[in-house]
């Protein structure tokens, strides 16, 4: 297919990362959308084929989008345009939300689905403890007036938790969205497993999680932004299985 080649990586990087989802089993179904702003492209967005499963995204079958949903040049697959709804007014209004992510995990729906949300009872939920923004359950999210009152609940932050739904990743870059994402499930899946023991939790104090908070950032690589280190790993993975997400 003929694109930039600034949008080919874009494609590329996020056919990846579909099948990345799907390896560590987030995909749902046909449902649910990574979406990308196209870098070089204004008002353009990359998001997967409606009717495919996560493993069958490639580079070339994703579907260039506007902000409305509409397609862009041709694609042999419609676009699941009120599942791109939410998407597309966050997209809209924050002009860093480049990569966006909406899942249906099992343990993030559970999370969700607490009165509490997430609680400061493992080292990874301790990342995230007054990081995240919470968002009442609407029903399906296909209704337009609906992103006025999502995008005032996140306010200042970028993990939008839906109650009773699942959470929005957003993030400036895509390696930055899923490392996000990566380690919300991992708190997300040691919660129900702590939870489920019966016996009561260990709660971290507000000063410790403090602590782990500014300190985060010594846990990188050194020269590296955040998430890169991570999500190249992974793609070496899906290399290794099945490199057929590049054609």
């Amino acid at each position: 297919m003929e694109c930039s080649e600034a949008e080919w990586q874009a494609r590329l990087d996020l056919a990846a990362c579909y099948r990345i989802f799907d390896l560590l089993g987030w995909s749902e179904s046909v449902y649910n959308h990574i979406s990308v702003k196209v870098p070089d492209e204004e008002g353009a967005f990359l998001i997967n084929p409606y009717g495919l499963l996560y493993s069958e995204v490639t580079a070339s079958n994703l579907v260039k989008i506007d902000i409305d949903g509409n397609i862009i040049g041709s694609s042999r697959y419609p676009v699941n345009k009120a599942g791109f709804t939410q998407h597309a007014y966050f997209h809209r209004h924050l002009h860093w939300a480049n990569a966006i992510c909406h899942v249906h995990t099992t343990a993030s729906m559970a999370v969700c689905s607490l009165e509490e949300g997430l609680l400061p009872i493992n080292f990874y939920a301790c990342n995230f403890i007054g990081r995240l923004a919470y968002h009442d359950f609407e029903g399906v999210t296909v209704r337009p007036e609906e992103g006025a009152r999502l995008l005032a609940n996140l306010d200042d932050k970028n993990i939008l938790m839906l109650r009773n739904h699942g959470p929005v990743v957003l993030a400036p870059t895509l390696p930055s969205m899923f490392v996000q994402m990566w380690a919300l499930q991992r708190a997300c899946e040691i919660q129900v497993a702590t939870l489920s023991m019966g016996r009561p939790a260990n709660f971290i104090s507000d000063d410790v999680v403090a602590v782990h908070q500014r300190d985060l950032k010594e846990v990188r690589v050194p020269g590296t932004v955040p998430g890169a280190t991570d999500f190249a790993a992974w793609v070496r993975r899906i290399d290794r299985i099945d490199r057929s997400w590049r054609d």
